[in-house]
């Protein structure tokens, strides 16, 4: 028995070492990115670029957060997870705010620059998709974390789709198009990763468990 307790305590280490080199992977990728995107976007014009590089901040601070609670409790790893839920509803109010005033204010943005660009973001989030799938249905933590790079990619190919309809169109609708889809898609995913979260922490909570209950009114 002891040697299976053993054997599992190595396989959860090597798990939450792997989850952990994965992480710090992904979190440098989105980083970066959201430098170049924000600078392109801001040179451009695009509040499809701008958008999208605020959901790779978004990124990174969600990615730091799944660090900081990978080698902690479920309860930690969900409220981790809720707290990204958060991170990516603010950031889907912003980018709603950024489209408006793009509507009011804005010209049209430079298409070939904001193709280039999300040609390189979608090639980025491509590689971060790809380390995060093995660890999908590790738990919440990372399941949360798998769903904001699934959006990156998504949203990308959205941008790419605006800078094609930009240029054959010479408006800036397409544009702005793509910045309230990612926003739609900021709030939908925000929604199920609260509510997964929400759902674990009511699992974790003393009042959950019978015996857990009990002994804390007997207290």
């Amino acid at each position: 028995m002891a040697g299976c307790c053993e054997e599992k305590a190595c396989e959860l280490e090597d798990l939450r070492a792997s989850q952990s080199r994965v992480l710090w992977i992904v979190l440098a990728v989105n980083a970066a990115m959201f430098v170049a995107e924000l600078t392109v976007g801001l040179i451009a014009g695009s509040v499809a670029l701008q958008a999208d590089s605020l959901d790779m901040l978004g990124d990174a601070l969600v990615y730091g957060f799944s660090l900081y609670v990978v080698t902690k409790s479920m309860r930690w790893r969900a409220a981790s997870a809720l707290l990204k839920g958060g991170v990516m509803a603010l950031f889907g109010v912003a980018t709603l705010v950024q489209s408006v005033y793009r509507i009011l204010y804005g010209s049209v943005p430079e298409a070939e620059l904001i193709g280039i660009m999300g040609a390189v973001a979608l090639a980025a989030n491509g590689f971060c998709l790809y380390l995060l799938t093995r660890h999908r249905a590790d738990d919440v933590n990372m399941r949360s974390t798998w769903l904001c790079s699934r959006n990156d990619i998504i949203a990308n190919c959205s941008v790419l789709v605006a800078a094609g309809l930009v240029a054959i169109t010479g408006t800036l609708w397409p544009d702005i198009a793509v910045g309230l889809i990612i926003t739609s898609l900021f709030l939908k995913t925000s929604y199920t990763v609260i509510r997964e979260s929400l759902g674990e922490l009511k699992k974790r909570s003393p009042g959950s468990h019978p015996r857990i209950a009990a002994d804390i009114r007997s207290v």
